[in-house]
């Protein structure tokens, strides 16, 4: 059937004229473009992970260049501790030859000593890059190595730690800020055995008497009627009961009617009651004795900051530590106990116990004499440098030339040590970083693999694209003019 109204084929010609179009210009799109998926409508699945991958890449590069900085840094820390080695065996140098020396010599050496000293300062105050300091301090740095994906796309970062090496000359600082509290239990560690005396006097015939020592209760019964407990009887029936082990860290020594009782327990106390039938009496003393020992306590459960210091004085000399990063207060009270058993005061023993949130120093006097004992804390101290004791070097004397050879060697460990750990660190960055860029290499070409056009192809289909879309517009010119043969018939 032949109409004017509706033209089939132009429809069918114009359809597929207008795909012919829409290839067309996707085609025209991926040549402008260079991407096959160029956004989410073009295939989603293939844009999402397209764009997380390229989310990652844009992740890396951020940690290619912390990677980068860190590795700066850490080669700036390198270089200076390289530096003060050289320096402090240059000092060696001068150490050996103040050996064997007149004394004049070796003053004219230790000039030369302070001068390459203060230079090793200004090494170290000067070793820091974009305001990081691994020379100082000791509080380590991290340096964002990765960005881990799980396959349930959970991200995790990984990390570098890097270190601090402390090569300062200075020596430990006592803090002058807020006091911390630190409670010493007496003023004087006493050196002797804390004693009660029981004194047996008055006692009637037939009434017997007890004794209560630490909790244990020795009775004691006349022989008869007719007799009395006797201080005598009373000292035989403690010894008893101390080789029975009833009693301990207790010893009995009668005078008379007197019984001596003493504590030798450190810091035990012995408490002491006495009790008599009838109107036999006995009276003690003391009802409590403390031991001998004294302490000194803390808060265990105070968060240590870097610069915090404590001191306990024993016999007027001041024992001191000042805090590092990390640090408890187990670790200072292990400093404490450390510096006190070095001093080797005459009689005097240390230990540590926790007595519920609180640590505790104990000190035991066995000397000659009773010692001060004093305590003191505070905030805002400086932690000794990793060279403090290059300070104190002194080869003026031939003494001091002696100690100072000793001395120097561990110095030059120290400052070996940091540059080796330097070292190490940031041959381990180079590598990430290394690793780093592959990894990001590897990623853009996946992502091209996923979301770039063949440009090949797309240039054949872009011709074959253009011939079909002059095949379809004259197919639809000529769709157009079939209602025109319609008027043959009206001639």
């Amino acid at each position: 059937m032949s109409s004017i109204l509706t033209n089939n084929s132009a429809m069918v010609a114009l359809k597929t004229l207008t795909s012919i179009n829409s290839n067309l210009q996707t085609v025209q799109n991926q040549i402008a473009t260079g991407k096959e998926v160029g956004s989410s409508k073009d295939n989603s699945a293939i844009w999402a992970i397209s764009t997380v991958m390229r989310s990652d890449v844009e992740g890396f590069k951020g940690i290619s260049d912390s990677l980068s900085l860190a590795g700066s840094t850490v080669s700036v820390g390198r270089q200076a501790a390289e530096t003060v080695t050289d320096l402090l065996t240059e000092i060696k140098d001068k150490i050996v030859d103040a050996q064997d020396v007149s004394d004049d010599d070796r003053a004219k050496i230790q000039t030369d000593i302070t001068s390459l000293r203060d230079q090793i300062t200004s090494v170290v105050n000067t070793a820091q890059f974009n305001g990081q300091n691994l020379l100082k301090g000791t509080e380590a740095i991290n340096v964002l190595s990765s960005l881990d994906r799980a396959q349930d796309g959970t991200v995790t970062t990984q990390n570098i730690t890097v270190n601090r090496n402390n090569l300062e000359t200075n020596a430990d600082i006592f803090g002058t800020g807020t006091a911390i509290t630190t409670t010493a239990s007496a003023a004087n560690i006493g050196n002797t055995d804390g004693t009660a005396t029981i004194s047996v006097t008055g006692s009637d015939t037939g009434n017997a008497l007890a004794v209560d020592i630490n909790g244990f209760t020795v009775s004691v019964t006349p022989a008869g009627t007719d007799n009395a407990v006797t201080a005598e009887a009373l000292e035989t029936a403690i010894n008893a009961a101390i080789t029975n082990g009833d009693i301990s860290n207790v010893t009995v020594e009668r005078t008379g009617a007197d019984l001596t009782l003493t504590n030798t327990n450190d810091f035990g106390d012995m408490t002491l009651t006495a009790d008599a039938d009838g109107a036999s009496t006995a009276t003690v003393s003391a009802t409590t004795v403390a031991g001998k020992g004294e302490t000194v306590t803390a808060d265990n459960t105070r968060t240590v900051a870097e610069g915090d210091s404590f001191r306990v004085a024993v016999g007027g000399t001041d024992y001191e530590y000042v805090a590092a990063q990390g640090e408890t207060m187990a670790d200072v009270f292990a400093g404490l106990k450390t510096e006190i058993d070095a001093a080797a005061i005459d009689g005097l023993t240390t230990s540590i116990t926790t007595d519920g949130d609180n640590i505790v120093l104990n000190l035991v006097n066995d000397g000659a004499a009773g010692v001060t004992l004093t305590a003191a804390g505070a905030e805002g101290g400086q932690r000794a440098g990793g060279l403090s004791a290059l300070s104190t070097l002194d080869v003026s004397t031939a003494e001091g030339a002696t100690a100072a050879l000793t001395s120097i060697e561990s110095l030059i460990q120290t400052s070996i040590t940091a540059a080796s750990e330097f070292g190490s660190s940031e041959r381990r960055i180079e590598i990430q970083e290394g690793f780093v860029n592959q990894l990001s290499n590897a990623l853009k070409s996946g992502i091209g693999a996923l979301v770039d056009a063949d440009m090949q192809e797309a240039s054949a289909r872009l011709q074959a694209l253009q011939v079909q879309q002059q095949l379809g517009i004259q197919a639809l010119s000529i769709a157009n003019q079939a209602p025109q043969s319609v008027l043959s018939l009206f001639r």
